[in-house]
């Protein structure tokens, strides 16, 4: 379901893709540091090594983001870990995985905000991977 809604003193225009809205007494939104997925490569030609760097799709927003690190990898089936810091993942492999995003972004974990926290990876003109938020680093910012 798509919901509209105006916002005094804020112009539409003001608005662009990837923006956020959320209650800013109980959890506001916030930017993200880095944030830890699981991600399952469904289409990529090579491997996927640490520094990659595709264009995430997460909700409304297209940003790229850098494979910080490949923590574990999983089996596809069970979850369960095959092995830690491994050195690439290929197709059809599962992992655990740091990503750091390279512009302001806001995800949440996939089991406090469902859809802040499913996004595609996309290289290539095409979805090369899929992934849930596990966890959220939050970047602190000074309030004025």
């Amino acid at each position: 379901d798509n919901v509209g809604f105006n916002i005094k003193n804020v112009s539409v225009k003001e608005i662009k893709r990837g923006d956020v809205c959320g209650e800013a007494k109980n959890d506001p939104p916030k930017g993200c540091a880095s944030f830890t997925a699981q991600v399952i490569v469904i289409n990529h030609p090579g491997k996927i090594c640490a520094g990659y760097t595709p264009v995430l799709d997460c909700h409304t927003a297209h940003i790229a983001c850098r494979f910080d690190q490949l923590k574990q990898k999983l089996d596809k089936r069970s979850g369960k870990v095959m092995g830690e810091s491994p050195e690439f993942l290929k197709k059809g492999d599962a992992g655990i995985v740091e990503l750091i995003p390279s512009k302001p972004m806001c995800v949440e974990s996939f089991t406090e905000y469902g859809p802040l926290g499913r996004f595609a990876v996309r290289d290539m003109r095409q979805t090369v991977a899929v992934g849930v938020i596990k966890s959220v680093t939050k970047k602190e910012y000074e309030s004025k």
